[in-house]
């Protein structure tokens, strides 16, 4: 709103074909600031020369919140009239309360594929981090207007998942988790560990499992029985974990119910001679010299993961008519993504510059990576409860007579805070050293520390019973001015959040806005501030401020808490 009011002056000057202005980092320089230094080697004239023209030409209208503009070096400096500027700030958030900076107009529909696990070992802390991306890409595209559909794969069959059976159906005694008072998931993990730890002992069993995966393929009643056994185990060991965590889902697709289709997007990619067959007799995807080939149906007759990605991707865009589909999965399937699209528009299909990969690095502890199969994973239940005991630690030092319901609830809200903030802050694509103490830090870079800034709003606010809204201040403080700035970049960091796809904007935003807002709490009276009118315009900000931060932690998928 801000910007725009400040490129149509610069207009005025003449200077066309300008999208962005930035924000200066030194106070000196203004709140926006164009840089001439491109206009310069267009006109193949001094920079400084350039902005002193400009701003000689400027026109700024008297009613606008452009106080002044000037040069420095070869900036054209724009400065706000923050008197106007924090009324219509303050107008407009106070107004739009949780809508602020939300709905612009769009109306796409987006379907975001996330958390897709495995049906044979509890979710971990990879896990978290792909849910907390995707439901946080998810409410922020839903908040710009968007009609959201989320959605994840379940891998519930192949070698894998033989693992975990064929180990219970050798070793397993009838065990079950209720009489072994195992989480479900856990338990079945439990089975896939000690395949591996076998199969080490004994390489032959490399065979028998792919006896037991053909056994299932054939439709055993046996192994099927086995199958759905162990499968309704994880999943409501899964659901648990989803609901503790807040994950949500609009459905779910099965594996199972779509690994062998696909069969006819084979037989036409052959006849438009996108697929060949190799040497070994595999069907393969065409793709060189751009991409490595793929196999897309192997020489047996079996297919490939690639191939049920082909068929669901179309009968998604056939069935839900998207706009847009964004995949969540790790780095590591960066080649296979590359390959499905490419593949996918081969075949023709207009659709696919609509598929996006929202490619996320992995998570390590300061113990190393995570290996599954070895035993030594971090799962999520674990983390959450090793997490939700610090946080606990934490209050008791602050309120020894709280309650111990009080506390269980107050504990999980600022450990989830902890987990999916450290997650979110990390740029997707880089990977991320989970640091369960620092995470739970009340102070620093943290979700309790974005969670303790709204609750400081909220105490101030609730320690006064009457008071009015007062949006002019015509002697403002730095303080005051940073706050108000600070406030008006939320809708533009939002929209430039939906547009790359990275939630660590929300996090860096949400933890500038809480030191902004806690330096000024510091350093200016609210309450008993100087005169009536100032306590009611601080108030005001300090409402704003709670608005804005309410809304950060929704969109990163973040309870509020208002005592901690």
């Amino acid at each position: 709103m801000f910007e725009d009011e400040a490129l149509k002056i610069l207009k005025t000057s003449g200077i066309k074909n300008i999208e962005k202005l930035e924000v200066p980092h030194q106070e000196e320089f203004g709140d926006l600031s164009f840089p001439c230094y491109e206009l310069a080697k267009e006109q193949k004239r001094n920079p400084v020369e350039i902005a002193n023209d400009i701003v000689s030409k400027i026109k700024v209208p008297k009613n606008s919140i452009i106080e002044r503009v000037e040069v420095k070096g070869a900036y054209v400096n724009f400065f706000f009239n923050y008197s106007k500027f924090s009324q219509l700030m303050l107008k407009t958030i106070l107004s739009r309360k949780e809508n602020y900076g939300g709905s612009n107009g769009k109306k796409d529909k987006i379907m975001i594929e996330y958390s897709s696990p495995n049906t044979n070992k509890p979710l971990h802390v990879g896990h978290l981090r792909n849910d907390s991306i995707g439901m946080s890409v998810s409410n922020i595209l839903e908040f710009l207007g968007n009609k959201v559909i989320r959605t994840a794969i379940i891998n519930d069959r192949g070698v894998h998942i033989c693992k975990s059976m064929l180990a219970y159906q050798k070793w397993g005694n009838g065990k079950t988790p209720q009489k072994s008072k195992i989480k479900p998931d856990h338990f079945v993990g439990n089975f896939y560990v000690m395949f591996e730890k076998k199969l080490k002992e004994n390489p032959k069993l490399e065979e028998d499992i792919h006896a037991m995966l053909q056994k299932w393929e054939n439709g055993d009643k046996e192994v099927r029985t086995l199958w759905k056994l162990m499968n309704g185990w994880v999943l409501s060991g899964m659901r648990e974990t989803y609901n503790l965590f807040g994950s949500k889902f609009d459905f779910w697709t099965y594996e199972s119910e779509i690994y062998d289709k696909g069969k006819d997007i084979l037989e036409e990619g052959i006849k438009k001679d996108v697929f060949i067959k190799n040497e070994q007799g595999d069907l393969v995807a065409k793709l060189e010299p751009e991409l490595p080939n793929k196999v897309v149906l192997r020489a047996d007759g079996t297919s490939v993961y690639i191939t049920q990605d082909m068929s669901l991707a179309r009968m998604r865009f056939e069935k839900y008519k998207m706009d847009k589909m964004i995949y969540v999965v790790a780095s590591e399937q960066n080649l296979h993504f590359k390959q499905l699209f490419k593949i996918l528009q081969l075949l023709g299909y207009g659709w696919y510059g609509s598929c996006h990969h929202l490619s996320y690095g992995l998570v390590n502890l300061p113990s190393g990576r995570m290996k599954t199969r070895e035993g030594n994973v971090v799962d999520a239940d674990d983390l959450i409860r090793e997490e939700t005991e610090l946080a606990k630690q934490e209050i008791l030092k602050r309120d020894k007579k709280i309650s111990k319901k009080e506390l269980e609830d107050r504990g999980r809200k600022i450990a989830l805070a902890a987990i999916k903030y450290y997650l979110l802050k990390v740029e997707p694509i880089k990977d991320v050293l989970f640091d369960p103490n620092k995470a739970t830090s009340f102070e620093g870079d943290t979700g309790p520390y974005i969670q303790y800034a709204y609750m400081r709003c909220a105490n101030i606010l609730n320690k006064v019973k009457k008071w009015e809204k007062n949006l002019l201040n015509k002697e403002m403080h730095p303080g005051e001015k940073k706050l108000i700035k600070t406030l008006s970049m939320f809708p533009s960091v939002i929209l430039q959040t939906s547009n790359d796809l990275k939630p660590n904007y929300i996090c860096n935003y949400a933890f500038e806005l809480s030191n902004t807002f806690n330096n000024f709490y510091e350093n200016h009276r609210v309450i008993n501030a100087e005169t009536k009118n100032l306590k009611n315009f601080r108030l005001s900000l300090v409402d704003a401020t709670k608005i804005v931060l309410a809304s950060c932690l929704k969109l990163m998928g973040i309870e509020t808490v208002e005592k901690m």
